[in-house]
């Protein structure tokens, strides 16, 4: 990409968009065009196109405006699948009708089937069933997928789809009741520790596995797949390496310094049993991440003394 192109990233206000934003200055870019959600509400097909219209990006970074944990795909599925279907829809489309160079689409690692082989294989798609609590959610980024895909056969619109796995950072959602498991239990533990308990309960059996995968890293390779990938298949972005989510909650315990009991009820839901991305195809193309689960909790967790904790 040229150093004066025209970016959009869409939701840059949260997690996955504003280190997207942050990257590209750090790395040179600094004709970004920023939209607020009061600014620009995506599912408005006629203010999204008229924004295309008037801003010409010659880029397009796509990550979701509906997003959350278990407790918040169970609580509003209807909201995460109307929500990013038509938002993605609409971006698409527009991008599509103002030549756009090239559009990157964040999918989910949520997309593959509950019970599927592992490490996750981007051929693996479709291949089985989604785990139910995120179905409404898994479905709209298939969706997402498929439209880029289908664009590039009919078109050859250079719009690529990436799959990145949990992610966490900065700028993350720690409410407990929308948040992914990473920071839901981050924010938990930090009010344990304050609040002097005693012990802390942890949803599931905390047998899953997840990879954690600092969304500064995942910045890092939305770039480089800006730049260097030009295929119209699935691609995954991942660290290679995963946690049970025992492991997670005990090294936030220990980054955070809580010191009472964890118990894990297994009455609750785990969600999908294991879920760690095959990262073969993007390595082979010179990428790979660069910070590790230790160091990424810690450096989130400063974020968070900073900026949320009270």
């Amino acid at each position: 990409m040229e150093k004066n192109a025209t970016i959009y990233v869409s939701n840059h206000e949260a997690i996955i968009g504003s280190a997207v934003m942050r990257c590209l200055l750090k790395n040179g870019f600094n004709n970004l065009v920023i939209r607020t959600a009061q600014e620009l509400e995506l599912t408005n097909q006629s203010a999204v196109f008229d924004f295309f219209k008037e801003e010409k990006p010659e880029y397009v970074v796509l990550t979701s405006i509906k997003m959350g944990g278990i407790l918040a795909n169970n609580q509003y599925p209807a909201e995460f699948i109307y929500q990013n279907i038509q938002s993605q829809s609409n971006v698409i489309q527009a991008a599509w009708q103002t030549t756009v160079k090239k559009l990157l689409y964040l999918g989910s690692s949520c997309i593959y089937p509950k019970e599927c082989p592992q490490p996750i294989k981007e051929e693996y798609l479709l291949s089985g069933k989604l785990e139910t609590t995120s179905e409404p959610y898994a479905v709209a980024k298939i969706a997402g997928i498929t439209m880029c895909q289908s664009y590039y056969r009919q078109y050859g619109a250079s719009f690529i789809a990436a799959v990145p796995a949990d992610v966490y950072g900065p700028k993350d959602d720690f409410n407990p009741e929308t948040a992914h498991f990473l920071p839901a239990l981050m924010g938990r533990i930090h009010k344990a520790k304050i609040g002097n308990q005693d012990k802390i309960i942890v949803w599931g059996s905390g047998s899953p596995r997840r990879e954690c995968l600092h969304v500064d890293d995942l910045a890092d390779a939305v770039i480089f797949l800006l730049e260097e990938y030009h295929g119209s298949e699935l691609i995954n972005i991942g660290s290679g390496k995963d946690f049970s989510i025992r492991e997670v909650v005990l090294l936030l315990a220990n980054a955070i310094g809580f010191k009472g009991g964890i118990l894990f009820d297994s009455s609750k839901p785990d969600g999908a049993p294991r879920k760690l991305l095959d990262n073969s195809k993007i390595r082979e193309l010179g990428w790979s991440s660069k910070m590790n689960v230790n160091e990424g909790i810690q450096q989130t967790y400063k974020w968070y003394l900073e900026h949320i904790a009270s």
